[in-house]
């Protein structure tokens, strides 16, 4: 009887797919963490510190080309999972509004150039960067989490993610070649979703995308944009604010603190991903298992991320040792204390993205968003010029402590916190 229920819970759409997530979570986090030994000893502070900023550009830019249709595309493919006729042309719409939001990501990308210090100097990082988002938002992640099928997209992000990461340790050699980092990086991405295009397009019949349905995606994106952009603010931003205030070497620090403490965070998120587009189709047919879906989310996030965060900030001293080595030793105080964001991440995205969205709250979520943006913004210039790199960390946190209250708050007051239903 238990191997059975057993076999039966591994065989559910839902644990697949989420075994299948955390494949593209140890690609794209933990394989990248190898390296950073390798990278922190032999490019340094500074000239680690660039390639984090760059990186930090890149995330950025991202926001302009995915645009949120791994959240909007991947909700209305899952709610027509059993309209075949309707997913080409959901998918010609997004392909047409990639397009026009890759000529716009240009233009960013010019203005960039033109007012940060940092890459006048070095133009080549910002190209890289650019390469990055562009192999990052043009991969149709979206249409395979829309119908609940990770495996493919999976191994092809692990084959790709591991050739960029180990191609670190045969590629640099001296501390001035870190923009093979990105170069990397750009080039793994660009194959991967050269690959999961193929394969989409394999499952479904081509459509020549019109400026109609370019812009009808883009509509329907629109709210799920704000809420990338609204998150970037005190998320990918921060960094790039901290780079135009403080050295590079203490945008190395912050950098390291972050990637550590989100290595441990991306473990959470598969589950996320997977609950997203089954409560958004459960919620059409059965709000009450809706509902039980996620409580169980929270419970397994909230004791999951706290377990975590507790063990992290315990082993800090060795983590920061073992991966950095002697000259980062300023990175110990920023990840014990930055570690506080993981249950709250994990909190917000129970209630926000595993929620609120499905409900179709997308106005409500934005606007929390948004706000806990500008207070973040807001923060951030005023506590890192004060603290520097510690006072980055206490803005991600206060603004993050501020957006999981107002989540709690809205759903209670509009009757709709699952943890009532």
């Amino acid at each position: 009887m238990v191997n059975q229920i057993f076999t039966r819970i591994l065989k559910h759409p839902v644990t697949q797919n989420a075994l299948s997530l955390f494949t593209v979570q140890i690609a794209r986090y933990i394989l990248p963490l190898i390296t950073i030994p390798y990278l922190a000893r032999v490019l340094g502070p500074d000239n680690w510190g660039l390639v984090i900023f760059s990186q930090a550009s890149a995330h950025s830019l991202v926001v302009i080309l995915d645009y949120g249709f791994n959240f909007s595309a991947t909700r209305e493919i899952a709610r027509h999972q059993d309209n075949p006729e309707k997913i080409p042309e959901i998918v010609a719409g997004v392909i047409g509004a990639l397009s026009l939001l890759i000529v716009g990501s240009g233009l960013v990308v010019s203005s960039m150039y033109l007012t940060i210090p940092i890459f006048k100097t070095h133009p080549d990082y910002l190209i890289w960067a650019w390469l990055i988002a562009i192999a990052q938002g043009t991969a149709p992640i979206w249409y395979f989490l829309g119908n609940e099928r990770m495996q493919i997209p999976a191994t092809v992000d692990l084959i790709t993610c591991t050739f960029a990461s180990m191609s670190n340790f045969i590629l640099i050699k001296t501390p001035d070649e870190g923009w093979k980092v990105l170069a990397a990086q750009a080039i793994a991405g660009l194959f991967a979703a050269g690959v999961m295009l193929i394969r989409m397009y394999s499952e479904i019949s081509w459509r020549v995308p019109s400026i109609g349905s370019a812009f009808t995606a883009l509509r329907m994106g629109w709210s799920m944009f704000f809420f990338q952009g609204s998150v970037s603010l005190y998320t990918t931003a921060n960094t790039l604010i901290l780079g135009m205030i403080v050295p590079a070497s203490e945008v190395a620090f912050y950098g390291a603190a972050e990637r550590i403490s989100k290595t441990g965070v991306s473990f959470l998120l598969p589950i996320t991903q997977t609950m997203f587009p089954r409560i958004s189709n459960l919620l059409a047919n059965d709000l009450k298992k809706a509902a039980r879906f996620a409580r169980l989310s929270l419970l397994f996030m909230g004791i999951g991320s706290s377990i975590l965060a507790l063990t992290l900030a315990m082993l800090a001293p060795i983590i920061v040792h073992i991966l950095l080595g002697e000259k980062f030793e300023a990175v110990i105080p920023l990840l014990r204390v930055m570690l506080i964001l993981t249950p709250l991440l994990a909190l917000s995205n129970v209630l926000g993205v595993q929620w609120m969205l499905p409900l179709g709250l997308d106005r409500h979520f934005n606007i929390i968003n948004i706000s806990a943006g500008l207070i973040n913004l807001i923060l951030a210039l005023f506590l890192s010029h004060r603290f520097g790199s510690m006072g980055m960390v206490w803005t991600v946190i206060l603004s993050q402590v501020f957006a999981v209250t107002t989540m709690y708050i809205v759903l209670l007051l509009k009757d709709l916190s699952f943890l009532r239903l």
